[in-house]
């Protein structure tokens, strides 16, 4: 008879799973709705739905690519692709691309679904507490007059109903609640437990990097509800710190949440960053942007890098976070698996921002070309979602690498 459990030793793991951890591991702030089980649940799907996308079936998306698509491609055309158009065209026929991208959409509209029910039912009470946080805050300055940019009021960027600024009543706040809480679940809690990796990553860079850089008074634009711009504001607690945006709800909800995890320099004003003849010029030692370009328009990014010259003092720094341009040396395959976003996650400015030449529109803006600066900017390990990551001295293991480039300019 045979014994059912083996004597053989089973194998140890390399190291601790780090694969999206617990939702409720998640930052519970003063602005944070109440979740139940079944809501934690979903969150908790999709957060590992969209880690085996990306860490399973994407690299089987390279497979049928190198096996099938191009050969294909080679065959029928007697050349190589020209450009990453060529590419994804080529992938649209392919059934395993259109099952990863069909889930991947699907993952998008349905974390927006879940948000949207745990906000809309509880909307009157996070309605009354920001209000309750806002009210009377000069901190909070608002333009219900300033009239929305196309690239903004046409868009539901990345499948978020309403996007950035759409009020379903006085004084809304659930669009970015919504967003707030399912930026965990879309990244696997790769930005840590308040979703600020971004920020912390830029706090960290600038201190590393500009080490005697003491700012005074720090512009972010794009700011959306602020979750990047509190690691910077805390950096630098003596800096006044101002964060733009056109989305009047992510503004209120962004000075409240601020205020219940005890940041208190930073204002948060409603505006158009193409155009900010409110502020005077030369009044910023730093200015940056996380992440924003790229939902801008190919019109707008030229006004909004000459604003950014106009407002910064001389001696100040100007950079901007993004994902790497297209270059010369990123492969065609990645530069198409890259402009997913413009074409099914309402990101349609992508593909386009991602290509033209930065540092050519800087120059126009009226920055020294000898002034320019190219950095990238490191993820930082959030300990407290992955506890293993603080005693790895390897953390490139977690895939933590230099993911977002840095353009910007000394002035």
């Amino acid at each position: 008879m045979s014994n059912l459990v083996s004597d053989k030793p089973k194998a140890e793991p390399s190291r601790a799973y780090d694969g999206p951890p617990d939702y409720r591991v998640v930052g519970q702030h003063g602005m944070y709705p109440q979740l139940s089980h079944d809501e934690i649940s979903r969150f908790n799907f999709l957060a590992h739905m969209n880690r085996h996308l990306s860490t399973q079936i994407m690299p089987g998306v390279k497979e049928a690519f190198d096996a099938r698509v191009e050969p294909k491609f080679v065959a029928a055309n007697g050349r190589g692709f020209k450009d990453r158009h060529e590419v994804r065209k080529a992938l649209l026929k392919d059934s395993l691309f259109q099952w990863w991208s069909a889930l991947r959409r699907a993952t998008m509209e349905t974390r927006q679904q879940a948000g949207r029910w745990v906000t809309l039912r509880q909307a009157d009470q996070l309605n009354a507490k920001a209000k309750a946080l806002t009210e009377h805050d000069q901190r909070l300055k608002l333009n219900p007059d300033l009239p929305l940019p196309r690239y903004v009021e046409a868009i539901d960027h990345h499948c978020m109903p309403g996007s950035y600024h759409t009020e379903l009543t006085d004084g809304d706040v659930t669009g970015p609640c919504n967003y707030d809480i399912g930026i965990f679940a879309t990244t696997g809690g790769m930005l840590g437990r308040y979703n600020d990796g971004g920020g912390q990553a830029i706090a960290a860079w600038v201190k590393e990097t500009l080490p005697d850089l003491k700012p005074k008074r720090i512009l972010d634009i794009g700011a959306g509800l602020g979750h990047n711009v509190l690691p910077i504001a805390q950096a630098f607690p003596d800096a006044e710190v101002v964060a733009i945006d056109v989305g009047a709800p992510m503004l209120r909800y962004g000075l409240a949440r601020a205020k219940t995890m005890g940041v208190d320099n930073i204002s948060f004003v409603q505006g158009d960053v193409s155009d900010l003849s409110d502020l005077a010029d030369e009044s910023f030692d730093m200015i940056h942007s996380c992440m924003f370009l790229h939902e801008t328009s190919y019109a707008s990014m030229p006004k909004i890098f000459a604003e950014t010259h106009r407002l910064l003092k001389p001696g100040g720094i100007v950079f901007h976070v993004e994902q790497p341009q297209y270059t010369p040396e990123m492969p065609f395959f990645e530069q198409a698996m890259r402009d997913w976003d413009a074409f099914y996650n309402n990101e349609p400015f992508w593909t386009k921002m991602h290509e033209v030449d930065l540092d050519s529109w800087m120059v126009s803006a009226g920055f020294a070309r000898d002034k320019l600066m190219h950095s990238g900017v490191a993820a930082v390990v959030d300990p407290d979602v992955f506890p293993q990551a603080a005693k790895d001295t390897k953390q490139e293991d977690y895939g933590r690498k230099a993911a977002w480039h840095v353009v910007g300019a000394v002035k």
